[in-house]
């Protein structure tokens, strides 16, 4: 088993993650720390972080905002 990824897998990923802020926020803005939603995501907080970056730009219904760093870095989002 190959520790890389492909491009498709790392397109599922993070559109599996797109998909459960976009469901997480809809009431409004959310604050977490990767380490906290990765069970429930499926992903290492590692992985989170690496596609929190990306989706900071490539998803327009989301405003993600590092918000700050205590242990972790803590993620605030909220429908754009």
């Amino acid at each position: 088993m190959s520790a890389t990824t492909t491009p498709s897998q790392e397109s599922s990923k993070e559109e599996r993650l797109r998909a459960f802020l976009e469901r997480k926020a809809t009431d409004g803005e959310m604050y977490f720390k990767s380490k906290f939603i990765a069970d429930e995501v499926g992903l290492s907080p590692k992985e989170i972080g690496a596609l929190m970056v990306k989706l900071k730009e490539s998803a327009p219904g989301l405003e993600i905002e590092k918000w700050s760093y205590t242990s972790a870095t803590t993620w605030r989002v909220e429908p754009a």
